[in-house]
């Protein structure tokens, strides 16, 4: 079943999707409009009253075409489409064939989005057009046919002619929101099976600790009285084996369980295209065996802050052999940088000799991690 085009357009409204859209409608919709009506200004006006009335009717259409996009277009559309309507009855009087243009830019952009009746609309704004266009014969008696012809046919078609396409750059935009919601799930999503893989491991190691503890501590209360040695033996067990799963857990906490630089590697790109993000990797050398466990850590925590926090377009990865640098694009300028994971990460870096270094530069986030080169790597 269609979604109706009004339920669609609420979509457009708020988050990153709306500042996208609006980006690109200030780029692919407000220039060719504004060329339009320059050209017929340059190429029509004949005295200067036929300029105030077109630069009228064009700022009333720029005015509503860069509002399209936005959530309150409708209190600009509205009062706009008055302006034009007497902009082009004032061009009808006056002879002015091109002072319609307004009329029928802003009423193409309120067809559309209308729930239901949009047909019956079309045709109301098409006849306004058309009757507005026709008051040229009251003043002026020569040519009848032409002028009706001029001032009639060709506005109201030319109204036909925008709304088609508003219907066919409406559905375009619907396409580009769906899309970008679709990214915005696609990054949610990867971040969620993250926490759930997460989880998996977490019950593997604490799961299976708990249920041996319980059954040992047990054990040990039915031993307290006949086998006291044998009791204590059992709770040394249980002690060892909770210390062994504090240290388990303290690793995944880190991401150091099982951690391989290269596998991290290839998450981290599988989860960026699974985004809609292009990635770049650049291999210097070998990463150095010894710093991979902890470069693999940056490379996951840089991984999620980017799907979570960035709008991401492209982001780079760099590696050489003692260090990692990820750079993205789509940082929001919020103030001042929030490391989180990040933090810790430089402390645990700190205590092997490495250096964190993040950096946020005109909407770029630069996360860098690098150990110290061995002094007879130096001399080399």
């Amino acid at each position: 079943m269609e979604v109706p085009t009004i339920a669609r357009r609420t979509s457009w409204t708020g988050g990153k999707v709306q500042e996208r859209l609006r980006r690109l409608n200030l780029i692919t919709t407000v220039p060719p409009l504004a060329l339009v009506g320059v050209f017929l200004l340059l190429t029509t006006a004949r005295s200067w009253w036929h300029v105030v009335i077109q630069v009228a009717g064009l700022l009333a259409a720029l005015a509503t075409a860069e509002r399209w996009t936005a959530g309150d277009y409708l209190r600009v559309a509205r009062p706009s489409l008055a302006v034009t309507a007497v902009v082009w009855l004032a061009g009808s009087l006056t002879d002015d064939t091109a002072a319609f243009f307004g009329l029928s830019v802003v009423g193409s952009y309120l067809i559309p989005p209308l729930p239901r009746r949009r047909l019956t609309a079309l045709a109301g704004l098409t006849v306004l057009i058309a009757g507005l266009g026709a008051a040229n014969v009251l003043v002026h008696d020569d040519r009848i046919g032409w002028r009706l012809f001029q001032f009639a046919a060709v506005p109201a078609a030319a109204m036909l002619v925008s709304t088609a396409f508003m219907f066919a750059s409406q559905r375009f935009f619907d396409l580009i929101a769906e899309l970008e919601q679709s990214r915005e799930r696609e990054a949610e999503l990867a971040v969620t099976r993250e926490r759930v893989r997460f989880a998996s491991d977490l019950h593997d190691i604490q799961g299976h600790t708990l249920h041996v503890v319980k059954l040992k501590v047990a054990l040990a209360e039915k031993l307290l009285d006949r086998e006291p040695g044998r009791a204590r033996e059992e709770l040394r067990e249980v002690h060892d084996l909770v210390g062994e799963t504090i240290v388990r857990t303290k690793e995944l906490a880190y991401a150091q369980r099982r951690l391989n630089l290269s596998a991290e590697l290839e998450n981290a790109k599988n989860l960026f295209e699974a985004a809609g993000i292009h990635v770049r990797v650049t291999r210097e050398s070998e990463v150095d065996a010894a710093a991979g466990e902890l470069l693999g850590q940056v490379l996951r925590e840089t991984t999620t802050n980017i799907l979570r926090h960035a709008e991401a377009r492209q982001v780079g990865i760099t590696l050489t052999r003692h260090g990692i640098a990820i750079v993205n694009d789509g940082a929001p300028d919020t103030g001042p940088l929030e490391l989180g994971g990040l933090a810790v990460l430089r402390q645990r870096l700190a205590e092997h000799g490495a250096e964190l270094e993040v950096s946020h530069s005109g909407g770029r986030f630069r996360t860098a991690a690098a150990f110290p080169v061995p002094k007879e790597v130096r001399r080399r």
